[in-house]
């Protein structure tokens, strides 16, 4: 039986006094598929409308130059993440807490950690979390196959890769090598792992008065088991088929080691509002991995977030005000 999360409502009275700003990629595009971005974009204008419902006083923003001086706002829901440069999750709230502004998400540091799977894996390794095996090669360091982790199948992808972008696989070391070498080549840090066979749960956390709440998970299930999803299937950009699906994870026997897992992990990050922790399921043979976490992770309505918010009773606007009702909060802005 799953527990019903209360919604939680923003005070009229700091719906007329705050001035929100809303930053996103797509935050005035009209609608429609984004040829680069995809469903991207969907997500971006369901999110501007779904704070327009809710009565808020709200300006739109695109662009980062828009807080390298301070706007007339008091505080910032930033969804401006995949800035097309390497860190730039951070590049937001730094530019909010350069500016003594504000913000919803965690701090430019824990979004960094997080952004980071390879300090991410460290973190969750460190709490006891069971995570396989990996190797970071940094650009410009020495890439040696001794640091390879073992595996007839591996991973290689970019550090600070979103939505799968970028990743391939290998089955020797010049192939991992060759993979190494393109996505340094791009700019980025290269992150290489064994291809673990299984599925993907998505535990979506909110915090509510500063504690994490574990909503209700989801399994990308994968018809083969094998398959390696690609971006431009995250992205709709491509037909997936019935590759995978996203279907309700309530397994008796996983779910509650999979929450405490979750728990124990969120803890590192601590305070963040809203963020999705991804593990690797082999049910078959008894084993599951921490794979990373997604600060401030896609809340559109068709993706993990707002799918499990229905399971959790909150409708698509509940879901958006809760979260910017916890920033708020946090922040000491609901009341005064």
């Amino acid at each position: 039986m799953l527990t019903p999360i209360e919604p939680r409502s923003i005070p009229e009275r700091a719906k007329e006094r705050l001035r929100i700003l809303f930053i996103a990629k797509h935050a005035k595009w009209a609608g429609g598929l984004h040829p680069e971005d995809g469903n991207h974009a969907l997500y971006h204008v369901e999110t501007r409308e779904m704070l327009q419902s809710l009565g808020l006083n709200l300006a739109l923003a695109d662009n980062y130059d828009d807080l390298f001086e301070r706007p007339d706002v008091d505080f910032v829901f930033p969804l401006l993440n995949r800035g097309g440069f390497l860190n730039s999750e951070m590049m937001l709230p730094l530019l909010c807490t350069r500016l003594g502004l504000p913000y919803l998400g965690a701090s430019p540091i824990l979004r960094g950690l997080a952004d980071d799977k390879h300090l991410s894996k460290l973190a969750a390794a460190a709490r006891g979390v069971p995570t396989a095996p990996w190797a970071i090669y940094r650009r410009g360091a020495p890439v040696r196959e001794g640091r390879c982790p073992a595996g007839a199948r591996l991973v290689i992808k970019p550090n600070a890769s979103s939505a799968s972008w970028g990743v391939q696989d290998a089955r020797d070391w010049a192939g991992v090598e060759a993979a190494v070498a393109g996505i340094h080549a791009e700019g980025h840090d290269a992150i290489v792992e064994p291809f673990l066979p299984g599925s993907d749960v998505e535990v979506p956390v909110i915090t509510i008065d500063g504690e994490p709440v574990v909503m209700p998970m989801m399994l990308f299930e994968q018809a083969d088991p094998t398959h390696l999803r690609t971006y431009y299937e995250k992205r709709d950009l491509v037909e997936r088929g019935h590759k995978y699906q996203l279907v309700d994870f309530d397994d008796p026997s996983w779910a509650p080691i999979i929450s405490e897992m979750t728990r124990t992990i969120a803890d590192e990050f601590r305070p963040f509002d809203y963020g999705r922790f991804e593990f690797r399921l082999d049910a078959a043979t008894g084993r599951c991995d921490f794979l990373e976490v997604n600060l401030q992770a896609n809340l559109w309505s068709e993706k993990v977030f707002g799918r499990s918010a229905r399971r959790a009773g909150l409708s698509q606007a509940e879901l958006i005000e809760t979260i910017l009702w916890e920033g708020l909060r946090r922040h000491d802005l609901l009341d005064g």
